[in-house]
């Protein structure tokens, strides 16, 4: 049952399954486009975005990245902005059982230290630029 449900999050995090592809997310109001060489760096910053954590991505040091979430080389031209968006901020509303933490909210969660309540783990400006960073990886 374990190893269903992390194929399940495999699969709804790379866009082969979970979510249909009418699931999207709206960048927030007053947000800018994203910069994605800002993208680049938050996803390699290991104290940051934490992404190489638990995902391969084209950066270097490819020996210490993760291998509990999906690869991203190539997502850009499986999803699109808004579908990258949602996987980032909401990834619980593709897969329930996903333990990829959701970089946007700040309400509902658990276990949360006091010195971090209340605070996204990344900033919406940030979540543009990974974004537009995911977008270039064809």
């Amino acid at each position: 049952m374990r190893r269903a449900s992390t194929l399940a999050g495999v699969l709804a995090l790379s866009g082969l399954g979970g979510a249909e592809a009418s699931d999207t997310l709206a960048a927030p109001a007053g947000v800018r486009p994203g910069d994605a060489a800002r993208g680049a760096a938050i996803v390699a910053d290991r104290r940051l975005g934490l992404c190489t954590l638990c995902h391969r991505a084209p950066l270097a040091d490819a020996h210490l990245h993760g291998e509990l979430g999906p690869a991203l080389h190539g997502i850009g031209a499986r999803l699109d902005a808004g579908q990258l968006r949602l996987r980032i901020t909401e990834p619980r509303r593709l897969n329930a059982d996903s333990v990829m933490p959701a970089y946007g909210r700040t309400e509902g969660l658990v276990r949360v230290a006091p010195r971090h309540a209340d605070q996204p783990l990344l900033e919406p400006q940030q979540i543009e630029d990974v974004v537009a960073w995911l977008q270039t990886l064809r």
